[in-house]
């Protein structure tokens, strides 16, 4: 079903929604944990459809998506996300994941070699020590009370069920802490072209992304 630019689809057991701007080929855009389109790609978004065929998504229980009875994983995001552009069928794509979203892209980077042009990684890691000590120290001590208010907000603006908050940020916060070093082997088997954005989380921008694409 679509609406406009905004869709949903029946994807591996979610009610799985997406957004599709611009023309041209196809780029997608994989937001960060606790977050939706907007609040990861909202000031970008535009740029991309300019010259691109974008196809923004929303994960597993973020934003308009509902959440259903299995845990969050990484790799079962990218077979959802290949789910989706299989049902809108769309073949090899460029990915631009952000934060929880790199980790989705490199998922599909190693499971989906075939179907992967290029990506870029903004803010993703694939070991522990990717992140400050201080990260993990804090997250272990953290409440729903910690999550950034623009972030609930934006949640709150587009779920189904704005009471699934909570269940949200507990799935979340239980993959990472949970989180395990990836095989060296498996990030080595990534052939596609990769850009890597390192920097402050709330002001990544489109430009290097652009050159990228």
């Amino acid at each position: 079903m679509q609406d406009s630019n905004g869709g949903y689809a029946s994807v591996n057991g979610l009610n799985m929604y997406y957004e599709i701007h611009g023309k041209g080929a196809p780029l997608v855009l994989i937001h960060g944990g606790g977050s939706t389109i907007q609040t990861s790609f909202g000031r970008v978004l535009h740029y991309f459809a300019e010259e691109r065929k974008t196809i923004a998504i929303e994960l597993q229980g973020h934003g308009h998506t509902n959440d259903i009875n299995r845990q969050e994983t990484f790799e079962q995001d990218a077979d959802d996300v290949i789910a989706l552009l299989k049902y809108l069928k769309i073949g090899k794509a460029d990915f631009f994941g952000f934060s929880n979203g790199g980790n989705t892209t490199m998922q599909i980077a190693i499971r989906y070699p075939n179907l992967v042009r290029k990506i870029v990684l903004g803010s993703a890691l694939f070991k522990r020590d990717g992140m400050y000590q201080q990260f993990w120290e804090s997250l272990n001590n953290s409440t729903l009370n910690d999550m950034p208010q623009p972030l609930k907000d934006a949640y709150k603006k587009v779920a189904p069920d704005s009471n699934g908050l909570s269940k949200m940020y507990e799935k979340d916060k239980k993959r990472m802490l949970e989180f395990e070093d990836w095989e060296a082997e498996n990030i080595q088997s990534i052939n596609s072209p990769t850009l890597i954005i390192i920097g402050e989380r709330d002001v990544f921008c489109s430009e290097h992304a652009n050159e990228m694409f």
